[in-house]
């Protein structure tokens, strides 16, 4: 299915079931894509996560229902999810800049939240520095963490922060390894890829800071993750972190995929891949973002 179309029909169930109890998981199921991607897509497309975008046309609607005054707060609190009306009237407040009993007195400051409408204008990425490249199956071995993708954005570079000071970059600075997490971390070059892995249940993607699994022990507290033979869009990126991979990863999900005439996301993962040279504040410093692709 085209990205674009995906967008619109996840749309379209969001909108058909806003009183149903429905989550971003929910609606990538409907489009059979990967919540991952289609979380991230969605983001980068609309300015919203799904989860605000479901709650705040939800919000937007409780607001009509208040001011046509044919039922109690308390009710359509419950109608729209909310377990209490104490919880409904906090969120409806601080969405609308005032209560519902003052919206219902005064209707004027209602705040407006319609339907989205994906469009696209801007089509193709002929302009981007990318190929495609069958690869072979391999192994990837770092340290795992589960992320929302709510906070994601803020989260794993903390994540980062923190493994690389304390844990992988004093291995680099000593002249040899001495534990087997030592070990693993200098000879399967830790710190080369940052993956996300889409296949949790519980509306949380795996995020793992590793490198390509040579061989040897996988000490406790590290993980292994394999892909499959397949082929990858492997898209370039110049410049200091993390613009340079932010601004790339925009124009993959608003130029690249809309509308792409041969590829579509493969599997629900992709691959940041970071060179072991220069400073990555620099204006040349290489990176790249890898995506499974499958052709139509």
């Amino acid at each position: 299915m085209d990205w674009t179309e995906s967008l619109r029909r996840a749309i379209d169930f969001m909108e058909r079931n806003l009183l149903e109890d429905i989550t971003a998981d929910d609606a990538a199921k409907s489009v059979n894509i990967s919540s991952f991607y289609l979380q991230k897509g969605f983001k980068i497309m609309t300015g919203y996560t799904m989860s605000e975008y479901i709650r705040f046309r939800r919000l937007y609607l409780s607001a009509l229902d208040i001011i046509c005054g044919e039922q109690k707060i308390i009710d359509i609190a419950y109608k729209y999810g909310y377990d209490t009306p104490e919880s409904f009237t906090k969120a409806f407040s601080r969405f609308h800049g005032l209560s519902p009993a003052a919206l219902r007195r005064d209707h004027s400051r209602i705040k407006t939240f319609l339907p989205l409408k994906i469009k696209v204008t801007i089509q193709g990425g002929n302009d981007m520095n990318f190929t495609v490249e069958k690869m072979d199956g391999f192994k990837v071995i770092g340290f795992e963490r589960a992320f929302s993708f709510e906070n994601s954005y803020e989260e794993i570079p903390k994540f980062w922060d923190e493994l690389f000071k304390k844990t992988i970059l004093p291995v680099y600075l000593k002249d040899k390894p001495e534990t087997d997490i030592e070990k693993a971390i200098a000879e399967n070059k830790i710190g080369e890829f940052g993956v996300c892995v889409d296949d949790l249940s519980d509306g949380t993607f795996r995020y793992i800071i590793g490198g390509r699994y040579n061989s040897g022990a996988v000490p406790e507290g590290m993980t292994i993750y394999e892909f499959p033979d397949m082929e990858w869009a492997k898209f370039s990126c110049i410049g200091p972190m993390p613009a340079a991979l932010q601004t790339v990863n925009t124009k993959i999900f608003k130029e690249w995929l809309p509308g792409n005439p041969e590829f579509e996301i493969a599997i629900g993962a992709n691959v940041e891949w970071y060179s072991d040279g220069g400073n990555m504040s620099d204006a040349d410093y290489e990176s790249g973002i890898w995506i499974p692709v499958k052709r139509k």
